[in-house]
């Protein structure tokens, strides 16, 4: 437990706080996207529709 240090001797932190940072940025996206996809999670015609309503 105390030579978890040395994981940061093998890979530079800079590039793998970027790394998670692109992932984690690619699979937001991707979690969106799948979500506007769907019907029930589609918020954009879901507004749209509530738009049309009230003109």
């Amino acid at each position: 437990m105390s030579k978890f240090y040395k994981i940061w001797l093998i890979f530079d932190p800079r590039r793998v706080f970027v790394a998670q940072g692109v992932f984690l940025f690619l699979l937001a996206a991707m979690i969106h996207l799948v979500l506007l996809s769907t019907d029930r999670y589609n918020w954009f015609e879901a507004a749209a529709v509530r738009y049309a309503a009230e003109e």
